[in-house]
């Protein structure tokens, strides 16, 4: 059995159910009974039309079950009537499922769980171990976002940047488990940018290629988080980032910016550089103003900060960083790490040893305190 190309087919099947008038929980039901049926089948009889065997007998299914159900016999008027044997037209409605599963009535996990299940085509199992979660926990998202969507008819065009939320949720969870989540953001993203002409879907791509391209030499081989500056910049997928930075291109020739194109520009500064001393902290910091206007976000004015530090030495960091809430996340980090250019080691030792204790991961913490030893160390002995 192919599985990646059931996975291929499953949602484009979803989608030609979905717009034929069943209901979104049913027709996801009726799938996975087809899928059941094509490992048990096609070993032995393999269909010539892959995705119209599929269409054909999860309808079937559907139909079976929406007769026996007393309580829908109202759908058996639109239902009553099989379509014939033969090709399904060559129309693709898949993006309808995309804007489904990041239906604005689900919250964020549920769209994200349900968007990996019937656009990704992962199992509850898959999707469960990805995320370090019970399975039953995923089962129950899965089952209420269905509960939600089931009904709801996509008659006006869905909100893109909804769905870019979603994809990008997925992408930032990296990976788990066997399934690369960041991977499979990139396909599914590439999957939406081959069905819709928008500049923010290409942006998202370019922004994901570029992230990824550059996962290898983040971590060392205990791993442990290895700062940008200090990356073996020879570890980084020079394909992935060629790719990104054509599709970046791209889209930013549309003259229509938007966050994810400028978060991309930021990280081809980044991924262009030969090495760290050689980037352009002075076109960076113009990006993060682009992206500050656009997205007027406290995060990104820190980041920014920490680029004006690069760009225009660390006192001048320092200074944008006290306009700033000190409760932002790393706030404190990114003094600490301005502090230590600065030259005020005590400091930045004590402020990362703060930081250290306010860490959302594990690897962030250890990595942060090692630099407060590491300063200690350098103070101790020079003291």
């Amino acid at each position: 059995m192919d599985e990646s190309l059931l996975r291929v087919l499953t949602p484009e099947v979803l989608s030609v159910l979905v717009r034929r008038g069943a209901d979104f929980a049913a027709a996801e039901d009726a799938v996975q009974e087809a899928l059941v049926e094509a490992v048990r089948r096609w070993p032995d009889e393999p269909p010539r039309d892959p995705k119209g065997w599929l269409v054909t007998v999860a309808w079937r299914r559907f139909l079976d079950a929406a007769r026996a159900d007393t309580a829908r016999r109202r759908r058996e008027d639109a239902v009553e009537e099989e379509p014939g044997p033969g090709p399904v037209p060559d129309r693709d409605d898949s993006l309808r499922l995309y804007f489904l599963c990041a239906h604005p009535s689900l919250t964020p996990s549920s769209a994200v769980a349900l968007t990996l299940r019937a656009v990704g085509g992962l199992t509850t199992r898959q999707i469960a171990a990805a995320y370090l979660v019970p399975e039953a926990t995923v089962a129950q998202r899965i089952s209420r976002a269905k509960r939600t969507v089931s009904g709801v008819r996509l008659d006006r065009p869905g909100d893109v940047a909804t769905v870019l939320r979603v994809l990008y949720l997925v992408f930032n969870e990296g990976y788990s488990g066997d399934v690369d989540l960041a991977a499979e953001a990139i396909r599914l993203t590439r999957q939406l940018a081959a069905r819709i002409d928008h500049p923010e879907v290409s942006g998202l791509l370019a922004l994901m290629l570029l992230h990824h391209a550059r996962r290898a030499g983040r971590t060392a081989p205990d791993g442990s988080l290895v700062p940008l500056a200090e990356q073996d910049r020879t570890r980084w997928d020079t394909a992935a980032i060629a790719e990104g930075v054509a599709v970046l291109q791209a889209a930013l020739a549309r003259d229509r910016l938007g966050e994810f194109q400028a978060q991309a520009a930021i990280a081809a500064l980044h991924a262009d550089a030969p090495t760290a001393a050689e980037t352009d902290w002075v076109q960076i910091v113009e990006w993060y103003d682009e992206l500050a206007a656009l997205t007027d976000n406290p995060v990104v004015r820190l980041n920014r900060a920490v680029a004006v530090g690069e760009a225009d030495g660390p006192r001048a960091g320092l200074a944008a960083l006290a306009a700033l809430d000190g409760a932002l996340p790393r706030h404190t980090a990114a003094r600490a790490y301005l502090h230590e250019r600065a030259g005020d080691l005590p400091t930045a030792a004590e402020l990362y040893a703060r930081a250290a204790g306010a860490a959302g991961t594990e690897a962030e913490r250890n990595h942060l305190i090692r630099q407060a030893a590491r300063l200690n160390t350098l103070l101790r002995d020079g003291g």
